[in-house]
Order: structure tokens, then C-alpha cells, then sequence
């Protein structure tokens, strides 16, 4: 019943800003929602959720203050804003939707993910 499908992916150089968005089918208003991040050969790694209500949006450590997350219930899209980019953040961007708990870094508990946007940072 629910999909997500990520979008806005792209080839960037170090220290340039990239806007991630996935789109939702199915009603999610009330799931909370998160964004991950894989490297090659790397584990899936947290990078941000937020709850259905949009309320304390939480990050990783290392990505507090650089990255934004927001949510648009009525167009049931999940927006990640990413500033000051590094190699380092190269990955397959997913987006990820669970009910019934807050934002968690634990990949595990979503329940739903969409098939991942591709981001190439060059130095």
C-alpha cells in the first residue's frame, strides 16, 4: 500500500548544497519518517528523522546544524536539505517510514523504504 520513491540525487562538488525529496503514495501523515544513507560496502547509516506531526526533528551527531529535514503532510513529500557537502557524505540516499514511534537510528524498525537516490560528492 505504501511506497516511497526518492528524488533529487546528483553528481556535486565539495562545499555545494543538494535538495533530497521522496514522495509517498499511501497515506503517511502519521508515520514518522527518516532519511539513511549507504555507502559501497558501508552499513546503512542514520541521518535524520521526524515524527508525522513535524514536530523535533532529530539528526545524527556528526550532521546536527548542516542538515535540514522537513515534512509536507499534504503533499505527503519528505524534504532532506543538505549544506556543505563532503566526499565523505556520498551515498545512496533512502527514505524510510514506520508507525507508532518517534524517529529512531536503528534501520531496522522502518517498516517502509523507497530504492535510494545516488549523491557523488567531488573534492
Amino acid at each position: 500500500q505504501v511506497q516511497l520513491s526518492e528524488s533529487g540525487g546528483g553528481s556535486v562538488q565539495a562545499g555545494d548544497s543538494l535538495t533530497l525529496s521522496c514522495a509517498a503514495t499511501g497515506s503517511t501523515v502519521r508515520y514518522t519518517m527518516a532519511w539513511f544513507r549507504q555507502a559501497p560496502g558501508k552499513e546503512r547509516i542514520f541521518v535524520g528523522g521526524i515524527s508525522w506531526d513535524g514536530n523535533g526533528p532529530n539528526y545524527a551527531d556528526a550532521l546536527s546544524g548542516r542538515f535540514e529535514i522537513s515534512r509536507d503532510n499534504n503533499k505527503e513529500t519528505l524534504v532532506l536539505k543538505m549544506h556543505n557537502l563532503k566526499p565523505e557524505h556520498a551515498a545512496v540516499y533512502y527514505c524510510a517510514g514506520q508507525t507508532g514511534r518517534p524517529p529512531s537510528p536503528q534501520a531496522c524498525v522502518y517498516r517502509y523504504w523507497g530504492h535510494g537516490t545516488q549523491v557523488t560528492v567531488s573534492s
